[in-house]
């Protein structure tokens, strides 16, 4: 921020008064956003723009209402600015209305229809309030208001969350992370500089290949780069799906390095054309933007192997030498390298177009297909243990997902065996540990003999967000709040933009019979995704507990979870005094669910004391080993059965103790 000087000095208001600035431009411009931002606010302008974001106000409709009501609309043309729709349609607004302030970036020239208005050339301007681009911008921008530019302070003053109102740039909406800044916004994330300057995010890399669809590849190859460096202690690594969720931010290092809260941002591309790959890599400080590394990378593929493992010490030395030496840093790269993998070109292809289809998520249609990709690279190679831990994985989430139930206890007893030939491969490999611990735990109500791997998934892969997530949520319902607790708070520290993180952070809680901290974490997740199941539930299932049953209802109306949605809603029914409904409900639940519903529906029988026949249903819950049972250790739902000696002797084995 430059000093004011004499040529803005000399002006004085002799009418009307400051006014709202709506300021427009592409991503890559956001430095020079910045400094017009500054000026305006020097001059006491109320600025809306994407650089600050207020709390407690929906993002996209505030944009909206923002860009409607300025005073002025300020449009940053560049190249980009140019190529974006966005920007497009905001100045088009401004001209529309008579209020579009046009500023030249780079010498190119508007597009048609914006060409009537002059364009002021900032192009050598460099942010100083006493030059002559200064000024013309400020005339430009009071003369929207009916005013002449007042005299200005001997210094811009820094930006403050009182003069910002709120951003609503073009940018943020091109980038398509609206929902990240509301996140900001709402206090998701971390401050800048939280974290030392052993952070890193690894962004998605860019896929350049002409096959489009070779995303899976440039996407899985940052994967298994990010996993090498989240096993070394020494570093602070953010989880994927935040990362992946700024996939679209573009060259803006600064802002992802703020929304992520880490010091160095890690980005590439990847150039595969039949059996040859080219890699670019560099390593940015996310304060300045300043390349820390940059490397390009001409292999076969038979060489990417040791090429992700490259990168990957490369990194893990500029980062760890930070803050613990060369030579430790030099030691600490070495010993985190690939484990559980594979030297076989095809079986490692398989593996990642599994994993793409994993991130998918989408139900058991793409889970089923995952499984196929790890089955294929098994038969390449079966000592592959990542492959089987991953094959175990699905089996266990196909389990969880098939309306076959007949087929279940087979795939829960499939599951395991993968588990283990990953372990006995692999002994250091976290995610095996984590796959034998979840089928024990949900396959056979094994939870004692599912601790040990919960542990040692835990204490091998304390940088793994998803590894802490599922440690934690375990802890919680075998009733160890005491160490589910931090390790919810640290996958939320590593995996701010995931509402996966928030809701378990909110089971813990729930577990705890904290409702307050439980509803205010599961509101987050469902800011951050407003379908993310069982998380209206979990909030109608507080309000039932402190006894408002007409807000819980509205709640279970939204649960995208049928299963969870029609137990919450007959409980509540019924204390509403609505007994048809309730029954309406609970039938429904019976009849659509079957056994697979056991427990929830001991939910509602013990809700509305009917005692003997909530635990008849539990008992038949253990026969078939519903997973259900491993909330009812913490479950205040089945308090009403608590003092029933039968009760205890249901829930043997289902602690951590």
């Amino acid at each position: 921020m430059g000093e004011t000087g004499s040529a803005a000095d000399d002006a004085t208001v002799t009418g009307g008064s400051p006014g709202s600035v709506f300021v427009s431009y592409s991503r890559p411009d956001r430095a020079r956003a910045a400094q017009v931002v500054a000026l305006l606010e020097g001059a006491g302008c109320k600025v809306w723009w994407d650089g600050q974001l207020e709390g407690g106000q929906a993002f996209l409709p505030e944009i909206e209402a923002a860009l409607t009501s300025a005073d002025a609309v300020v449009v940053l043309w560049s190249a980009t600015a140019v190529a974006s729709h966005w920007v497009r349609d905001e100045a088009e607004q401004g001209r529309v209305r008579g209020c579009l302030v046009p500023l030249g970036l780079d010498g190119t020239e508007p597009p048609l229809g914006f060409r009537q208005v002059q364009v002021i050339d900032i192009a050598r301007w460099r942010g100083r309030a006493d030059d002559a681009e200064a000024l013309a911008i400020l005339r430009a921008v009071f003369a929207r208001f009916g005013a002449e530019v007042p005299a200005i302070p001997r210094r811009v003053p820094k930006r403050s969350r009182r003069n910002v109102l709120i951003g609503a740039g073009a940018a943020t909406l091109a980038a398509g992370i609206g929902g990240v800044g509301f996140a900001v916004s709402r206090g998701l994330l971390r401050l800048p500089g939280s974290v030392g300057e052993n952070s890193v995010a690894v962004m998605p890399f860019q896929n350049l290949s002409p096959d489009r669809s070779q995303a899976w590849f440039s996407d899985g190859l940052s994967e298994e780069v990010r996993a090498v460096l989240a096993r070394n202690p020494r570093l602070h690594v953010a989880a994927p799906a935040s990362s992946v969720s700024l996939r679209d931010a573009g060259d803006d290092v600064m802002a992802v390095s703020s929304k992520l809260g880490v010091a160095n941002v890690l980005r590439g591309s990847v150039q595969r054309s039949g059996d040859a790959v080219r890699i670019t890599a560099e390593l940015v400080r996310g304060s300045d933007a300043m390349v820390r590394w940059a490397e390009r990378f001409d292999r076969k593929l038979s060489d990417v192997f040791a090429l992700q493992t490259e990168i990957a010490e490369t990194v893990a030395v500029a980062l760890v030498a930070e803050v613990a030496g060369d030579d430790v840093a030099r030691q600490s790269a070495v010993a985190q390298r690939d484990i559980g993998g594979t030297s076989d070109v095809a079986a490692h292809d398989a593996y990642l177009r599994g994993r793409a289809y994993f991130e998918l998520s989408a139900g058991e249609e793409t889970d089923r297909a995952a499984l196929a990709q790890f089955e294929a690279a098994i038969s390449r190679d079966g000592n592959y243990a990542q492959s089987h831990a991953m094959r175990s994985t699905m089996l266990a989430a196909i389990a969880n997902e098939t309306g076959d139930s007949g087929a279940v206890r087979g795939l829960y007893a499939s599951a395991i065996e993968a588990a283990q030939r990953a372990i006995a491969l692999a002994p250091e490999l976290a995610q095996g540990h984590l796959a034998l611990g979840y089928a024990l735990n949900n396959g056979e109500l094994a939870t004692a003999a599912a601790l040990p791997h919960y542990r040692r998934a835990r204490d091998l892969a304390i940088g793994d967000a998803d590894v802490l997530r599922s440690a934690a949520t375990y802890f919680a319902f075998a009733g160890d709040n005491a160490t589910a607790a931090p390790l919810a708070a640290k996958a939320i520290r590593l995996d701010p933009l995931n509402a996966r993180v928030f809701r378990t952070a909110g089971y813990v809680a729930y577990a705890a019979r904290d409702f307050g901290d439980a509803m205010r974490q599961m509101r987050k997740a469902i800011e951050l995704n407003n379908r993310i199941a069982t998380a209206h539930f979990s909030i109608g299932n507080v309000l039932l507990a402190k006894g408002d049953a007409k807000a819980a209802l509205e709640e279970y109306r939204q649960e995208a979870t049928p299963l969870f949605a029609l137990a919450g809603s007959a409980i509540a029914r019924a204390r509403l005094g609505d007994q048809a409904g309730a029954k309406r409900d609970f039938d429904k639940l019976v009849a659509d669910f079957g056994n697979n519903g056991l427990y929830q529906q001991a939910q509602v029988l013990a809700q509305w004391n009917d005692v003997p026949t909530a635990l008849d249903r539990l008992r038949k819950a253990r026969e078939v080993r519903d997973a259900g049972l491993l909330l009812a250790p913490t479950d205040w739902m089945l308090d009403p059965l608590r003092k029933e000696g039968d009760f205890g002797r249901l829930l043997t084995g289902l602690t951590a103790r």
